[in-house]
């Protein structure tokens, strides 16, 4: 069986990491690298660099920030916002990132995810989903939430595993900051249907919360920002509660 990982996450804008509640009202939690290197330092698995403003605003994710945060880490680390293109893939990279994360572009150029695959390999892929419940399902919404596409969250994410998606990266935007623990319900509907890894993400407020995301969702890994970034919890703390419950996770 394969170690569960814990991600903490950092949604970055203008070099700072900020954090909300379902994905409005944002507030800075400090410096990206500073934090980053802290989580580092802590034992986490692996971190997530999301420019949240990017594909809204049009801007694209800056190199520096994979580039600075290559030379600081000794983790794996993935860079998504803003990426529309093959060569800003091989950027990214090219100056460090393990893994690319793509949403709004997957979404409106579907092909980017294959020939991506192609290119670097599906491991180097991650599909971003932000999913909102519809009822007895989810859609799919891009542009930080601002634009509902229309998809169902379930179909696109099979879609993009036959694409050639190496992750999915799961965010419940019901749940996004709120600390009411993970979408047990999405999670495990969307992890149960991929062969591909899963990473859960929005509503991490509890040592708990992580145990059932990985137990009940069955979740591959587990994200979180604000229970980290404010000190709630440490990544060294989350894998002590879910190893004296059982469940392998990585030292």
């Amino acid at each position: 069986m394969l170690t569960k990982r814990i991600i903490p996450c950092l949604d970055v804008k203008d070099g700072m990491v900020v954090k909300g509640t379902n994905f409005v009202d944002l507030k800075h939690a400090g410096d990206a690298i500073e934090l980053a290197k802290r989580y580092n330092g802590q034992g986490a698995d692996e971190l997530v660099f999301l420019d949240i403003t990017a594909s809204h605003e049009r801007r694209k994710t800056a190199i520096a920030l994979a580039s600075k945060a290559a030379q600081e880490l000794f983790i794996p680390f993935t860079v998504g916002g803003g990426i529309t293109s093959i060569e800003e893939i091989r950027d990214l990279l090219s100056a460090g990132a393990d893994k690319v994360s793509l949403n709004t572009s997957a979404i409106k150029n579907p092909d980017l995810i294959k020939d991506a695959a192609n290119r670097f390999g599906s491991q180097c892929v991650v599909v971003a989903i932000d999913a909102k419940r519809r009822g007895d399902s989810w859609g799919v919404f891009v542009k930080g939430g601002r634009e509902d596409t229309g998809l169902d969250a379930l179909s696109w994410a099979k879609q993009a595993e036959r694409m050639g998606a190496g992750e999915i990266l799961l965010t419940s935007m019901d749940r996004d900051g709120t600390k009411e623990g993970f979408d047990i319900e999405l999670t495990r509907k969307i992890s149960e249907s991929l062969s591909i890894p899963v990473i859960a993400s929005g509503g991490a407020g509890s040592l708990s919360s992580f145990a059932e995301v990985f137990q009940k969702g069955k979740a591959d890994a587990a994200l979180a920002a604000s229970l980290f970034h404010y000190g709630t919890f440490t990544v060294g703390d989350v894998k002590k509660y879910l190893k004296s419950n059982g469940i392998e996770i990585r030292d």
